[in-house]
């Protein structure tokens, strides 16, 4: 059995309160916060899956086949990327992801179970094989001030 990690990482400023476009992570909508400045729809934690699984295959998803999908064709949903992700993945399986969110918006706590179950959905895996994390950053960084979201993210997998 061969066992791989791969880490990404992704982050996203706020727009404007008076913004129309929605905020969306993990595939659901906060409605709290505005949407994040981005081409697609900025959603950070499909976007640092994305990334982790391009550090496991090599194959530059978000940098180069989503950055297509969203010019060319108009697609700004993540999950579209997520799966062009995974079919890179060829035939390792997910075993595990890890998650850490750092903001001090929205709130996460009461969101993580719907979070973890829409993260497995996109994966084909159990909820129970993803850990979620939260922390406000205590004021730190641009993301602990509210500005932003950046989440960090381990894939495990195993062929």
């Amino acid at each position: 059995m061969i066992v791989r990690v791969g880490i990404g990482q992704d982050s996203h400023r706020f727009l404007p309160q008076d913004s129309s476009k929605p905020c969306v992570i993990a595939g659901l909508v906060f409605e709290d916060v505005p949407g994040f400045a981005a081409d697609s729809d900025g959603d950070v934690i499909f976007h640092a899956l994305c990334n982790a699984i391009t550090s496991l295959t090599g194959v530059p998803i978000l940098g180069g086949i989503a950055m297509d999908l969203c010019l060319k064709d108009g697609i700004t949903d993540s999950k579209v990327y997520l799966q062009c992700a995974l079919k890179a993945l060829g035939g390792q399986k997910i075993v595990h992801v890890a998650i850490t969110l750092e903001g001090k918006k929205p709130h996460f706590e009461t969101h993580i179970v719907k979070m973890r179950s829409n993260i497995a959905l996109a994966l084909g895996i159990h909820s129970t094989q993803i850990g979620i994390t939260a922390t406000s950053g205590d004021g730190l960084t641009d993301f602990g001030c509210g500005d932003g979201v950046q989440c960090i993210c381990i894939v495990t997998t195993q062929e």
